[in-house]
């Protein structure tokens, strides 16, 4: 029988991947081997980051919290805690934009959430 070569299909997969691989440095965006192990390292570390962004953005959020809490003289945790014992459920995302985008309105929030703790019984705070 005669032998079928698979050159159409190993060229397209090639092409495949050094077009993948454009704007790569040096040889991971012209050579074959190269650019299909720089790929691979490459999404690797693009699904890590994907997890480590929200992370990163729930670290921001709490940053920007306690500066604005500070500023209206609560500590962070005593306002989070304040606000699970209002029952207050709004996430620290809302909480940072607000601190940022609407100050007057966050401070309602830090003190509803400072007169939920003053309201706990002796012994509980």
């Amino acid at each position: 029988m005669v032998r079928i070569k698979t050159n159409v299909y190993s060229h397209k997969r090639k092409k495949r991947v050094l077009k993948e691989a454009k704007g790569q440095w040096g040889e991971r965006s012209k050579r074959y081997k190269e650019a299909a192990k720089s790929l691979i390292a490459g999404k690797q570390y693009a699904y890590y980051d994907r997890k480590k962004k929200k992370s990163d953005f729930r670290s921001l959020w709490i940053i920007r919290l306690n500066a604005a809490c500070r500023e209206l003289g609560v500590a962070y945790s005593r306002f989070i805690n304040g606000l699970k014992i209002a029952k207050i459920a709004i996430d620290r995302k809302i909480l940072a934009d607000m601190a940022v985008t609407a100050p007057d309105a966050f401070a309602k929030i830090v003190e509803m959430a400072k007169q939920a703790k003053a309201c706990l019984p002796v012994g509980k705070v």
